[in-house]
This record gives C-alpha cells, sequence and structure tokens, in this order.
C-alpha cells in the first residue's frame, strides 16, 4: 500500500514538473523560431534595400524609364556563387514580370508588401527535394512615385539546422531533467511516506497491544464470573470473593480505557484559551499533598526541592498535575522500599524545569529510548503487572500539548531523573 502511494506520490511529482518543462521548453522553442524568422526577414529585407537603392529611374527618348542592367543580381553581371539568395523578380507597376533571376517565377504578381513563408519542389538535383523559402514583396519608390515591385526569397536552411540543433539540445534537456525529477519524486515521496507509514505501524502496534490488554481482564472478568455461578448457593464467601475480582479487575479495565481515550482525545496543541497563568510552587504543593501521593510514597523518603520566588506559567492545571503524578507514579513505583524520590521546581535558560528524580533500580539503556511508547513496560522484563505501560506516554502527550519537552535520564542500579521543560 505505501510503496503504491508513493509510486502514485512520484508519477504526479514527475507529470507535473514535465508539464512545466514541457511548457517551458516549448516557449523557448517559439521564442527561437520567431528570433530565426525575424533575422531572415532583417537579412532579407537589407539585401532587398541594396538592390532598389541602385535603381535608376530617367527619362529616355521622352519616357520615364526603369533600368535594371546594373542591379545587383537582376543585373547583366551574375551572382555569385555562394549567394544565398533563391530567387529575385522585377515587376512592373502593373505587376508584369520584366526581369528574375533563379526560378521562374509566376507571370502576375498580387502587389502587396508582406513577408511569406513557402514550400517549394527544388529539381536541380537528382533527387527532387523540397524546401522552405522566406519571401518578401517590396513596392521601390522614386521620389515618392511607384516605379515597381522588388521580389526577393531565400531559404531557411540555415535556420531550420539551427532550431534542430537547439530542439535536440531540449529533448536532451528535458529528459535528463526528467530523469533527475523522477528520481527526487521517488525520494521526496519516500519522505512524505516516512510519516504516515510511522504513523501506520505506530496505529498497529497500538490496536494490537490494546486489543490484548482488553482481553486479559475481559477473560478475568468472564472466569471469576462463571466460577461464581458454578460455586454453592450457600458459599457466600467465595462468591463474595469472586466480585471482588470482578470488581478490581473491571476498575482496571475502566482506567486502561479512560487512558486510552485521553491518548486519542488529547492530540495536538492545546487551545490558547484552555491555558491559565499559574503559580507552579502552589499547584504542585497541592499534588504533593494530595491522598494519590501519600499511598503511592508511603514506603520512601518523599523530598521536594522548589525554588524560593514564584514560578507563573501558563498550562493547564489539571493535565500538568496529571503528567507529574504519572511519573511520581512511576518513580515510587520501581523504587525499594526506603528509598528515596525528589521531586525539584526551578528556573533554568528561561524555562520551567520540573524533575522527578529517584535512587531506584534504573532503567536499562536498551528500555531507555522506548519508554514513552505506548504499552512499553520495563516491567515486562520484571515479571510484574500492575501497569499498562500508558503513563508515561501520557505524560509526554501532555507536555508536549503544552509546548514543552519531557525527557528521561537513567543508569541501571542507580535510579532516574525524568524533567520536563515548558515554556514561560
Amino acid at each position: 500500500m505505501f510503496n503504491r502511494s508513493r509510486r502514485n506520490l512520484a508519477h504526479w511529482f514527475i507529470l507535473s514538473m514535465g508539464g512545466i518543462l514541457l511548457f517551458f521548453s516549448g516557449t523557448l522553442y517559439y521564442q527561437e523560431a520567431v528570433q530565426q524568422q525575424e533575422v531572415i526577414d532583417l537579412m532579407l529585407y537589407k539585401k532587398a534595400r541594396v538592390i532598389t537603392a541602385n535603381v535608376r529611374y530617367k527619362t529616355y527618348q521622352g519616357q520615364k524609364r526603369v533600368f535594371l542592367k546594373h542591379l545587383p543580381v537582376l543585373g547583366n553581371n551574375p551572382p555569385p556563387a555562394d549567394t544565398e539568395i533563391n530567387y529575385a523578380r522585377w515587376y512592373d507597376t502593373e505587376g508584369n514580370l520584366k526581369r528574375y533571376f533563379g526560378q521562374l517565377p509566376q507571370k502576375k504578381l498580387n502587389p502587396t508588401f508582406e513577408f511569406e513563408t513557402l514550400k517549394i519542389t527544388d529539381n536541380s538535383d537528382v533527387v527532387p527535394q523540397e524546401i522552405w523559402l522566406r519571401e518578401i514583396t517590396l513596392p521601390v519608390h522614386y521620389q515618392g512615385e511607384l516605379i515597381g515591385y522588388l521580389q526577393m526569397a531565400m531559404p531557411t536552411t540555415r535556420a531550420q539546422e539551427s532550431l534542430n540543433r537547439f530542439l535536440l539540445l531540449l529533448i536532451s534537456t528535458v529528459l535528463i531533467a526528467l530523469g533527475v525529477t523522477s528520481l527526487t519524486g521517488w525520494f521526496l515521496g519516500g519522505l512524505a511516506m516516512q510519516p504516515i507509514h510511522l504513523s501506520y505501524q505506530q496505529l498497529e502496534r497500538f490496536t494490537a497491544h490494546a486489543s490484548h490488554e482488553l482481553r486479559t481482564p475481559l477473560a478475568a472478568i468472564l472466569s471469576n464470573a462463571q466460577v461464581g455461578l458454578l460455586a454453592p448457593m450457600e458459599d457466600s464467601a467465595s462468591k463474595h470473593l469472586r466480585l471482588e475480582k470482578v470488581a478490581e479487575v473491571a476498575k482496571s479495565m475502566n482506567t486502561l480505557i479512560g487512558n486510552l481515550l485521553f491518548l486519542a482525545r488529547r492530540a495536538g496543541r492545546l487551545a490558547p484559551e484552555s491555558l491559565k497563568k499559574v503559580d507552579l510552587n502552589d499547584l504542585l504543593r497541592e499534588l504533593i499533598q494530595s491522598q494519590s501521593v501519600k499511598i503511592a510514597a508511603e514506603h520512601l523518603n518523599f523530598k521536594v526541592d522548589f525554588a524560593e520566588y514564584k514560578i507563573v506559567a501558563r498550562v493547564e492545571p489539571e493535565l500538568l498535575c496529571q503528567a507529574v503524578m504519572n511519573l511520581i507514579s512511576n518513580a515510587c513505583k520501581y523504587t525499594p522500599t526506603g528509598g528515596m524520590v525528589e521531586l525539584r521546581l526551578f528556573i533554568k535558560s528561561g524555562q520551567v524545569v520540573i524533575q522527578v528524580a529517584d535512587n531506584g533500580i534504573g532503567i536499562a539503556a536498551a528500555d531507555l529510548p522506548h519508554i514513552f511508547e505506548q504499552f512499553y513496560r520495563v516491567e515486562q522484563k520484571t515479571n510484574s503487572a500492575n501497569s499498562f505501560g500508558l503513563g508515561l506516554a501520557i505524560a509526554q502527550q501532555i507536555i508536549e500539548a503544552h509546548g514543552g519537552h519531557l525527557s528521561s535520564k537513567s543508569e541501571l542500579g542507580k535510579g532516574s531523573v525524568f524533567q520536563i521543560k515548558l515554556p514561560l
């Protein structure tokens, strides 16, 4: 599925970039073709002006006549062998042909000043070839009087060869660019799919772990209920014990479902309007006086180390207390009787820092990168099953929702330090 999505992203990227490349290549080719045609037109016009500048118009035997014998190309002197002019023609004011060089022309002329592109067949070679010509028809005036028309044409072979080379260069460039674009699209598609793939893997793990964790208490409830039903009617003590176990497992299951709902509903940053300015000294002192902390730390030495000045930050009080409580509970759980758990609060580098430190069993280096993952439990390796592995994940999600950061340091056998950083 992910490879198919990656291919689709790469295909669309290539199509979009290919369309852009083709559009710009076509635009460049069009501009080059227009420029080449303008060069030919300018050259053709200049050659025509050279000829018309040498036209002699004078009175001969009482009549004004046009003399053409001394003209370049059209005159008596043959043009050079390397001339680019394919043909030249002189028409009188009525459009009748008077003189020409090169290909035999049409007898009559449509007297309009224009450039025109023509396609003709060249029979001078053994095999007839079709060539493209650019033709100009230029009216010639002498002292404001129209004396005739000059028509000339020259081949566009050189321009076409230049355009063909330019087209080949464009095609090569586009193909290379498409190749690079294909590799880039595949690479970028992979980068785009990484978060989705990671989220999908996390969802798969979450679903597998959640189904397993929910199945276990349900099986316990079912088995205790069935055993209770099989017990004799007069054995009320046994039934009461089974009902207590059912209630205990149902309570545990309710806690698990509540944690799952919390993780699902509290994704993303908290809304600014839900945050309040709170004195964290007072908030955390109230927390450590709660019954939950007293029960969790009843077998330990619990210490506090708060800054002597007020520390005010914008937080959601209940959620922050839940995150800190999860860290305290985790520390108390893995600290042997008589051990020490310390809660610290201070400001460092313009940030609020809350630390929960203990001298308990610590966390192995292999487990440390995974402790904030949902359902990950270090106690699985110590044969303890007193939690669902969601407390640290919930704490991390709460801190990140505040725009903060939760980290941990630990050494096996020496204890752990969990640190919360919050913006002021």
